[in-house]
């Protein structure tokens, strides 16, 4: 597998070390769990000697700073993509995507595997890992599609979110919307039945949808330890305010804070339909409740801190 040095990658491995398989690692770093074999997804072919099926997590994610990392987006998650594929052969491949695939434009009230994938995209991420994903179903994969993927451990969204809150409020884009989320365990146990299902696209998401305000006011009161109240931005500010961000990190090469991605992901209504998934007989567990526990256990300096480099390799 691919990936298993980051968060998402890490609790698949884990798993499957637990059930028993023989876990290869693929990357740039040991990951703890089963054999490391070195491979730079950038550049190399991954030596895939002796393994029996394929469950790619590798990326690189996160909202780029606009004109400096739009190329290494492509290098790994296209450029790698067609490399890992073809060393794969004939081989099971489990190809965890995204639901940033998914054009932005038409309603996402309900989002199906059958809505549009080929444009509308806001950053690279969302269109490498498009492009990744249509080569991954080509090719014959199995092609995951979580959404704001989160948990123990999460090196992306909870310490960005941390960084909006200004005296105990977050300011969030339009009015109150609901939205799908990932717990990482889910994906894992998804991950590990997948190697068992029939090629195609499947959304991956939690049992059942949250309203953004109530569910973030809670989420980063916990890791605060104090109540976070939530207030609204006017969208049409947001995304001016956006605009102005994302122009200003063309000069200071800095990440910003807000980007027109921040502002979609969390001013419209995202719920991911995954019918397709629960016939296979793999059910999501209820995972929120226990992650605001470890949240509450855990001081606000053990959240791993969002830096700004440029991209980060993990997968969402």
């Amino acid at each position: 597998m691919t990936g298993a040095s980051g968060f998402c990658g890490g609790a698949v491995a884990r798993l499957l070390d637990a059930e028993g398989h023989h876990v290869v690692t693929l990357g740039r770093r040991p990951a703890g769990v089963g054999e490391w074999r070195r491979w730079e997804a950038a550049t190399d072919a991954p030596d895939l000697a002796d393994v029996d099926a394929v469950i790619h997590l590798a990326a690189a994610v996160g909202d780029p700073r606009p004109g400096l990392d739009a190329r290494e987006f492509e290098r790994v998650n296209v450029d790698g993509a067609r490399r890992l594929l073809s060393a794969a052969g004939r081989r099971p491949v489990v190809w965890v995507s995204s639901s940033s695939v998914y054009d932005p434009r038409p309603d996402r009230r309900l989002v199906t595997e059958d809505h549009p994938t080929d444009g509308g995209h806001l950053n690279a991420y969302g269109r490498t890992k498009a492009r990744g994903d249509r080569l991954a179903l080509d090719a014959g994969a199995v092609v995951l599609r979580p959404r704001a993927v989160y948990g123990p451990g999460d090196p992306h969204l909870l310490p960005r979110l941390l960084r909006a809150v200004r005296r105990g409020r977050v300011l969030l884009p339009g009015a109150d919307v609901e939205l799908t989320l990932t717990h990482v365990d889910n994906l894992a146990t998804a991950c590990v039945a997948a190697l068992g299902w029939s090629p195609g696209p499947y959304n991956v998401a939690d049992g059942a949808p949250v309203r953004r305000d109530e569910t973030l006011a809670r989420v980063l009161g916990a890791a605060l330890a104090r109540p976070v109240a939530v207030g609204h931005l006017p969208l049409p500010v947001a995304r001016a305010a956006a605009r102005g961000l994302d122009a200003l990190a063309r000069v200071t090469r800095r990440e910003p804070l807000l980007t027109p991605y921040a502002v979609d992901t969390l001013a419209h209504p995202f719920c991911l339909d995954t019918t397709r998934a629960r016939a296979t007989g793999w059910q999501p567990a209820g995972l929120m409740a226990d992650y605001l526990t470890s949240l509450e256990r855990c001081p606000p300096d053990c959240v791993p801190p969002t830096r700004s480099r440029s991209p980060r390799r993990s997968t969402g």
